[in-house]
């Protein structure tokens, strides 16, 4: 029997135009060429071949409070309209990857009613813990987000991961910490190979190979253990998509012409 293998979908759902580059490395010169950032949520279906697929979604946006407070976000799509175009239904769900809980990742939980979702007991415990107390922390959190969280494991949808867990044939989360206390990364098998959903392990390509990271970090000696725990995830530099590159999308195939949506499952173009 041959190993189930899974198609990957990465949608921007929004952007910020404006930063530059020096805001995106923790070790900065004088350069403030623009770099924008995207925001993505990930969608995998399969297994390939199957015949009746299901479908996992990465991460859940970014709710209209946290646009509201964030000036410089644009949110270009709802998430339901992005999920929408490759025909997934969020009500319809099953199961939801929290990689962290930051505003633009577990916003919109509401969306997904009859999902269990996947998260990490060291995010949960860093994002209600001692460690919110501190403003620079707590800043890219949005409370709503976080209480709502609460209340999915008080209503018994939560299902808590402690290090490497298998949560479909084949596709397995991994605890990297570093950007926040329990972040974790998604390995899927796919027909070029093993990808892997870096989410903000790594926010852009050029942290991870160059080693620069990301500046907003609560651990930096993990994040830079995370690239590489990420490169012996993958089966390659080009199999590890980050959180927030728009490279992405001028890197891999499109979707039916859609200027949003990639299929980072197949092999990139440029």
């Amino acid at each position: 029997m041959h190993a189930p293998t899974y198609e990957i979908f990465a949608l921007r759902y929004g952007t910020h135009q404006s930063r530059v580059a020096r805001a995106n490395f923790l070790t900065v010169d004088a350069h403030d060429a623009p770099m924008p950032l995207d925001y993505f949520v990930w969608a995998i279906r399969g297994p390939v071949g199957s015949a009746a697929p299901q479908t996992i979604v990465v991460d859940t946006g970014m709710g209209a409070a946290a646009v509201r407070d964030k000036p410089g976000r644009v949110v270009l799509a709802p998430v339901e309209t992005m999920l929408g175009r490759i025909g997934v239904d969020p009500a319809a769900v099953r199961d939801v990857v929290l990689t962290h809980m930051h505003y633009d990742h577990a916003g919109r939980l509401d969306l997904f009613p009859a999902a269990t979702l996947h998260i990490q007991d060291a995010e949960m415990h860093y994002c209600t813990g001692r460690c919110m107390c501190h403003d620079i922390l707590r800043a890219p959190f949005s409370v709503e987000d976080v209480v709502t969280a609460v209340r999915r494991v008080h209503a018994g949808s939560m299902t808590f991961h402690d290090g490497t867990a298998e949560i479909a044939p084949g596709i397995t989360v991994h605890l990297v910490g570093g950007h926040t206390g329990g972040l974790q990364v998604v390995r899927v098998p796919t027909a070029r190979g093993q990808v892997v959903l870096a989410s903000d392990a790594s926010h852009y390509w050029a942290n991870i190979r160059t080693r620069n990271p990301f500046p907003l970090v609560v651990d930096v000696a993990k994040m830079l253990e995370g690239y590489r725990i990420l490169e012996s995830l993958a089966d390659g530099p080009d199999h590890i998509i980050p959180g927030h590159d728009p490279l992405v999308l001028s890197r891999f195939p499109h979707v039916s012409g859609d200027p949003d949506v990639v299929r980072v499952d197949l092999a990139p173009g440029g």
